[in-house]
């Protein structure tokens, strides 16, 4: 009897606890060991782990992706240690994003001891190893970074190594502050003179080495900040130029170099090497102040880039530059590129004397008095695609001399269709508005607009000289007639049969009544 009871005891015991497990799995599901929470069990979820390390995520969003995937290879490694990882969606759970101030992508926070108030930023890592480094270097201290330097030296990877002579200086400090915020780069710390001394430095001093060979050396100062030395790391560990792609998109965008020179160029072309050199040698004159990013225009993956600085391959090569917190552009006001004039307009950006690249000039007074009216990026369209009147516009550069050299012929086609109303002759300065429209071939283009109420536009291709654009305008104008009226005989059927279908409905309401 006393065996019967034990043994109902104990099957008891074991169903709460198997009863308990289950309630806790429902209240805290897993995917992969990483907790997924929402604004329902986020509270308990920090409660019950001392340490909490948090992704707020965008399903859509291929970073947040990439770091999901870091995610579950970190939580498998950290298996039973004091350290719990969980996701948020934050498309899903948009109140408990908002409550956490988490609504940008990808967050990524640790709670400590169930304080939801004051979380440790992490930085967005590249890897699980990312993840892993970051949380062993925060717990750890400077001490842990010493090591045999010879072991480091020949790495293919960037290697950061701080050389000082007493480990409990403050610049020891700053120097592992650093390396916790940059858990995707090795730190070393040595204090070996003979080592130290084969690349002509002493004590106190940062040495950036890829490959045994020195790329960069920082000297301390008491000046000397975190800022300032993840800055010097961060764009050091770069090239001087830096091509973008999906794989460098992340690092470049989040630089802390927020001023961006952008070479648009095609790689393929036979000038590309000459360009590029010419850009990466300017480059280095302005490292720590503005990063230098390469964009292939002949690359299809780069089509948004492109369509958001509004840069056409045919343009290439071309320089912009931008500020990245307040996205003004500007525009190098060059057709040549050379180390000088790329270093000029640099330095004329920093000083803020370079003009920035608007949508549209303003309309300037007068623009329809002169024979060649000047259009400007909001009214090209409003008088290009005048369904009454044939539009030759002249799309040029003011500093290029091909461009230049167009404008005396330009005004004397003008001055040949001046008597003709139904004719305009126009031009628009291409460097200084942004053009919406498919004017396809390099500058000066010269596009006529058909007065017709669909939307063409026709490249002229010829050779510039009066007669054969007299001989083109006029062409097109006795082509667009036709075309014309066959959309005057189009909108007048539609017309008809719009009244006949409004006349067909007012019987019907008629009858019922």
């Amino acid at each position: 009897m006393k065996r019967l009871l034990l043994l109902c005891v104990t099957a008891f015991c074991l169903g709460v606890c198997v009863a308990a497990d289950t309630k806790e799995d429902k209240q805290f599901p897993e995917k992969d060991g990483v907790l997924q929470l929402k604004k329902g069990n986020f509270k308990r979820a920090l409660r019950k782990h001392d340490q909490l390390l948090v992704h707020f995520f965008a399903p859509l969003s291929g970073e947040s992706q990439r770091v999901s995937t870091a995610f579950q290879g970190a939580a498998a490694e950290l298996k039973g240690s004091k350290v719990k990882l969980a996701v948020v969606d934050v498309s899903k759970e948009k109140d408990l994003a908002k409550e956490l101030n988490a609504t940008g992508h990808p967050v990524i926070r640790l709670y400590l001891s169930g304080d939801k108030h004051n979380p440790v930023a992490c930085p967005v890592p590249q890897s699980s190893a990312s993840i892993l480094t970051w949380l062993k270097r925060r717990a750890g201290s400077a001490a842990d970074l010493v090591t045999d330097l010879s072991q480091s030296e020949a790495s293919e990877e960037v290697t950061v190594v701080g050389f000082f002579k007493e480990l409990n200086h403050e610049y020891v400090q700053v120097f592992y502050a650093t390396a916790v915020e940059l858990p995707d780069v090795r730190f070393v710390v040595t204090q070996d003179d003979d080592v130290i001394a084969k690349y002509g430095h002493t004590h106190d001093v940062v040495l950036m080495l890829k490959k045994s060979k020195l790329i960069k050396a920082y000297k301390m100062t008491p000046e000397t900040s975190k800022g300032v030395l993840i800055v010097f790391i961060t764009i050091y560990q770069m090239d001087p130029v830096t091509e973008y792609t999906g794989q460098t998109a992340s690092q470049i965008l989040s630089s802390p170099v927020l001023n961006h020179a952008l070479l648009f160029v095609n790689k393929s072309s036979e000038d590309f090497d000459e360009i590029f050199s010419t850009f990466s040698t300017a480059a280095e004159t302005f490292r720590m102040k503005i990063l230098f990013v390469l964009v292939n225009v002949a690359e299809l993956r780069n089509g948004r880039m492109m369509e958001y600085f509004r840069v056409r391959d045919f343009e290439a090569p071309l320089i912009r530059l931008v500020n990245l917190s307040n996205h003004v552009t500007y525009h190098l006001p060059s057709d040549a590129l050379s180390v000088e004039i790329i270093e000029r307009f640099c330095q004329d950006y920093l000083e803020g004397k370079a003009k920035p690249k608007m949508q549209s000039e303003l309309i300037p007074e007068g623009w329809d008095q002169k024979p060649v009216k000047e259009l400007v990026g909001m009214n090209l369209e409003k008088v290009a695609f005048n369904p009454d009147k044939t539009v030759f516009v002249l799309f040029y550069l003011p500093y290029s001399k091909e461009s230049r050299a167009v404008f005396p012929l330009w005004e004397e086609l003008a001055e040949a269709f001046e008597e003709r109303e139904d004719v305009v002759i126009a031009r628009i300065d291409a460097s200084a508005n942004d053009i919406n429209l498919s004017v396809q071939g390099t500058y000066p283009s010269l596009c006529l607009f058909p007065a017709l109420y669909a939307e063409r536009v026709v490249v002229y291709t010829g050779k510039k000289k009066l007669k054969p654009l007299i001989k083109f305008v006029e062409k097109e104008m006795e082509k667009a007639k036709k075309y014309r009226a066959k959309e005057d005989e189009d909108r007048r059927k539609y017309t008809e049969a719009m009244k006949a279908e409004e006349a067909k409905k007012a019987n019907k309401t008629k009858d019922e009544l």
